[in-house]
C-alpha cells in the first residue's frame, strides 16, 4: 500500500502506530517536481538570456529577460529577487572573467587602479553586484506585474 493511498484511507504507517499522514505532507514529499528544480530552470534560463543578450546589446536590455522570467516562473518576492540577482549577476561576471583572462588581466588591472578598488579581483566582484541589480530588480517587477495583474476573489463576479 503506497503512503499515497495510507493518507488518503487515514491509516498508519504500521509498525503499531496508528496515526495519520496529512495530504498537505503527502503532496509535498511526492511532488513530481521538486521547487530545487524548478528555481534552478529560472536561473539557468535567466542567465543564458541575460548572458547572450547583453552581449549584443546594452547592458539594460537584460532587463527584458529578467522581466519575462520573473512573470513566468516565480511565485515568491525574495526568492525573484536573489535568484535574479545571481543569475544576472553571474552573466556578467562570467563575461567580466572571460575579458580578464583573455587580456591577461591587463584591462581590469588597469581600470581597478583607474576607479581606486585596488585588485582586479574586487573589481569583478563589483561587476557581479553591478549586474546582478538591474537583474534583480527586473526579476522582482515581473513578478509583481503578475501578480498586480491577477484577479483577485473580491475582483470576481459570481
Amino acid at each position: 500500500m503506497s503512503i499515497r493511498r495510507m493518507a488518503i484511507d487515514g491509516e498508519g504507517l504500521g509498525m503499531g502506530h496508528n496515526f495519520p499522514i496529512s495530504e498537505k505532507l503527502v503532496k509535498r514529499y511526492t511532488h513530481a517536481e521538486p521547487k530545487v528544480t524548478y528555481y534552478m530552470r529560472a536561473f539557468v534560463t535567466l542567465f543564458f538570456f541575460c548572458w547572450v543578450i547583453t552581449l549584443f546589446l546594452p547592458w539594460w536590455s537584460l532587463l527584458v529577460p529578467a522581466v519575462i522570467v520573473g512573470a513566468w516562473l516565480f511565485e515568491q518576492n525574495l526568492r525573484a529577487f536573489v535568484i535574479g540577482f545571481a543569475a544576472a549577476g553571474l552573466a556578467w561576471f562570467v563575461q567580466a572573467l572571460y575579458i580578464h583572462i583573455a587580456n591577461d588581466a591587463i584591462l581590469s588591472t588597469r581600470m581597478a587602479e583607474t576607479l581606486g578598488v585596488g585588485s582586479p579581483w574586487a573589481l569583478l566582484l563589483i561587476t557581479f553586484i553591478v549586474g546582478g541589480l538591474p537583474g534583480a530588480f527586473g526579476t522582482l517587477l515581473g513578478f509583481r506585474f503578475k501578480r498586480l495583474l491577477q484577479p483577485t476573489e473580491s475582483t470576481q463576479t459570481v
